[in-house]
């Protein structure tokens, strides 16, 4: 049996650093033995058929391949469809009413607890907010994330510290649902 799976790297093609080919990373996934291979803009998103491994070990073995092709490190996330599209239908914020640019989900590559987040003083951030779901975090930022105080407040290394967290606006969010799905 396959599952469709989302790949979702960290950190890629950023500034003119750390390039990742959308080309040679469905090359890398076909080789290493998936299907149906897709990539979602040039930010680090891939989806794929897999009838083999789990979320973590794919996660550990694209990881892997990724050093091995472009000779450094990038921190990968894998999740699969009944997932995604999970933290789609729990986001606690008002989705269809808001502009994607002010809503985004952290994804973590474990559970996170509230203990996580104590020293952030939330009422301070207002009219931002943010909620913890399963091995995600809603962000509210309705000025946008490159104007949030409080995502550079959740993206403290002592908050994160332990954890994979990559961030997705809310189009690419509703994108990997809908490309997961077939």
């Amino acid at each position: 049996m396959t599952t469709m799976y989302a790949a979702l790297l960290r950190g890629i093609n950023v500034g003119g650093a750390r390039k990742v080919p959308m080309a040679e990373l469905r090359d890398l996934l076909e080789g290493l033995g998936h299907d149906a291979v897709r990539t979602y803009l040039q930010s680090g998103q891939a989806v794929f058929a897999s009838g083999h491994g789990d979320e973590d070990s794919l996660a550990a073995e694209l990881t892997r391949a990724i050093e091995e092709r472009f000779g450094f490190a990038v921190d990968v996330i894998v999740r699969d469809h009944a997932y995604l599209r999970a933290v789609a239908e729990a986001c606690p914020f008002p989705a269809a009413d808001l502009e994607a640019r002010q809503l985004h989900v952290t994804y973590f590559s474990a559970p996170v607890g509230t203990e996580r987040f104590a020293a952030v003083d939330r009422p301070a951030f207002l009219p931002e907010e943010f909620r913890l779901g399963d091995r995600a975090l809603y962000l509210y930022a309705p000025d946008g994330l490159g104007r949030s105080k409080l995502a550079e407040a959740l993206a403290r290394p002592g908050v994160t510290k332990g954890l994979i967290a990559t961030t997705r606006n809310w189009n690419t969010v509703v994108k990997l649902v809908e490309l997961t799905a077939s």
